[in-house]
């Protein structure tokens, strides 16, 4: 979406970071009557201490301050009880059954919009906007709002939006979806926002310093059961210190005496083993995937090539998608890809339009060369 010639009552989601404040710079500039809100999600975000980044994802006290530098209200609402229950908790029963997750998209889809749109209703407010990077366009050929990739292709966030409904899609506005980053950071030095405080943060937001390995052992000490390290054959190899330590394609931290380099590939919660082997059996050309959102279609009718992308910084790749159910389709990769994650999210992409998404279950098709 857009510039809109009409004046609109928006409610913008502030994170406190650069994205979120510029947006609310863009939106007042534009003649709309914009109110800032943060949602409060993790016990650590006002707290006395450290940089703001490095205590949470929302800077609560930045978000105030351009919202008074800008001369809008800004509202703060509590939304801990359900960041709680359906991401942290989430977060630790994923690592617990051997699955890498991915919080972000869970949190924008159970958490930060659905509040964000309740608060835009409270308001009366006709959109809620955030500072994300992907634009949203009503396409009247196939009645949906499509969800589309961020112009600046390097910030792109359209896969950790996958998940939005249709509902939400259609009062959600991205004022930076045609911006590139640089264009952005021009903006906010107008702001007079202290750069150091407004960095991108590059952690999961209620993992900060401790890294996700510290945060499971300190939240889920059940997490550190030791278990075996074995190849392929069953070769016991060595001993891990808990599942929930490891995910698929990591090498470093084995702590294996080998002659070659070898990597996690796979993580079995049944027998509580770590599968470890070389670099080559890491490459599946097929991946399963469950629990699935359409965005720009209704369904698969028939097998199709996309683009599709198995992590957010791995580059898309061409696949064909077979439907199995209703809620689960089957990817067979045109090339085989390496370090197929389960509990990661695959984003289906024609061009900029996000076709649909789900959670991946398992791989197939290994490789053990070598």
């Amino acid at each position: 979406m857009g510039n809109i010639p009409q004046r609109y009552k928006v409610i913008l989601g502030m994170s406190g970071g650069v994205d979120s404040s510029v947006a609310a710079a863009r939106l007042q500039a534009q003649g709309h009557e914009v109110i800032g809100v943060t949602l409060k999600l993790w016990e650590g975000e006002e707290g006395p201490e450290g940089r703001w980044q490095d205590r949470s994802c929302c800077k609560v006290g930045i978000a105030r301050y351009v919202c008074e530098r800008l001369g809008i209200p800004h509202h703060l609402f509590n939304a801990e009880e359900a960041f709680e229950r359906d991401v942290i908790q989430d977060f630790g029963a994923e690592y617990l059954s051997g699955r890498t997750p991915n919080p972000c998209v869970r949190c924008n889809e159970r958490v930060k919009f659905g509040h964000l749109i309740k608060v835009a209703e409270k308001f009366g407010a006709d959109y809620l906007a955030t500072g994300h990077y992907a634009r949203v366009e009503y396409d009247s050929n196939s009645n949906r709002y499509q969800l589309l990739k961020g112009v600046d292709e390097t910030k792109d966030q359209s896969y950790f939006l996958y998940r939005l409904s249709q509902r939400q899609l259609s009062r959600v506005w991205f004022p930076l979806g045609d911006l590139k980053k640089e264009a952005v950071w021009k903006e906010a030095e107008n702001l007079g926002l202290p750069a150091d405080e407004i960095r991108e943060s590059q952690e999961i937001c209620f993992v900060t310093q401790k890294g996700y390995r510290g945060f499971i052992e300190e939240r889920y000490p059940e997490a550190l059961k030791t278990g075996e390290m074995v190849t392929a054959d069953g070769k016991v190899l060595s001993h891990h210190r808990g599942l929930s330590m490891y995910t698929v394609g990591q090498r470093r931290g084995l702590g294996i005496p080998a002659g070659q380099r070898l990597y996690v590939t796979h993580l079995d919660p049944v027998k509580n083993q770590v599968l470890v082997g070389p670099e080559e059996a890491l490459f599946q050309q097929e991946l399963f995937a469950q629990d699935l959102n359409y965005v720009g279609i209704s369904t698969f009718d028939s097998d199709v090539w996309v683009k599709a992308k198995i992590r957010y910084r791995t580059p898309e790749q061409s696949a064909r998608v077979q439907s199995i159910s209703e809620n689960s389709f089957r990817l067979t990769f045109k090339s085989p890809q390496k370090a197929i994650t389960p509990g990661q999210s695959v984003v289906l992409y024609d061009g900029d339009r996000v076709l649909a998404g789900g959670i991946i279950e398992r791989g197939k098709g290994l490789r053990l060369t070598g």
